[in-house]
């Protein structure tokens, strides 16, 4: 009933990502995890960023939202909707994109020109989609980077370490342990245009794909590799 109280209007939003960053807390410490932090540079309460994490496990959205204090909207994709229950919750608070669609992706832009404002963030994995286990880092698709440019606001590169070991798709994998993450130094977007998104993707790949590569625990766990 709480759910469907902060979900009935978009001035409520504030309210509902502190009721879930509580649920996620509870989730992720209730399952026998922590969280070790380390940030390059800190958020600024006032600001909106562009979110962009390394996809690696389920539980990869749950650690954003304890990072960050003030509200991120996610954009997803529109198939999610699907899920029972949770898909009657998802389309309300999550920018739905189909990505066969231009229309699709053209009131991604629209909706969030209106939602980012007071410090509300977006957050988007580039990847698109979890990568098989032996794959360090997927390629990334355009999108973060070209709303981030669009909106002028600092992409903020992250790199989980962690937890696609310790919450594997497979079932017989996983455990109680840390989730390490590394918040990299922001990438300033105000100036650029539309012909820096390739550069501006590459840029931010080679930050997480370094960080990965060069983590003892990342890389020994499986036999990952490039793509």
């Amino acid at each position: 009933p709480l759910l469907l109280v902060l979900t009935a209007k978009e001035e409520y939003y504030p309210a509902f990502w502190k009721l879930i960053r509580v649920w996620s807390k509870v989730l992720v410490y209730g399952m026998g995890f922590r969280l070790k932090v380390q940030n390059d540079q800190i958020l600024d309460r006032n600001k909106s960023y562009m979110f962009c994490p390394n996809h690696t496990s389920l539980m990869d959205p749950f650690v954003l939202i304890i990072l960050s204090k003030n509200p991120i909207v996610f954009v997803g994709k529109k198939e999610l909707v699907k899920i029972p229950i949770f898909g009657f919750f998802y389309k309300k608070v999550v920018i739905m994109v189909d990505r066969n669609s231009p229309e699709s992706r053209k009131k991604v832009y629209k909706i969030a020109k209106k939602r980012l404002k007071n410090g509300t963030s977006m957050a988007i994995f580039p990847e698109g989609l979890v990568p098989p286990e032996n794959i360090v880092l997927a390629p990334f698709k355009k999108g973060a980077f070209s709303l981030a440019i669009e909106f002028g606001i600092p992409i903020v590169p992250q790199s989980y370490y962690d937890c696609k070991r310790l919450f594997s798709w497979d079932f017989f994998k996983g455990r109680p342990g840390v989730f390490r993450t590394h918040q990299h130094q922001f990438i300033e977007t105000k100036g650029l245009k539309k012909e820096d998104i390739p550069n501006l993707k590459e840029q931010v790949f080679n930050i997480l794909e370094t960080a990965l590569f060069n983590d003892k625990e990342y890389m020994k766990d499986t036999n990952r590799q490039n793509n």
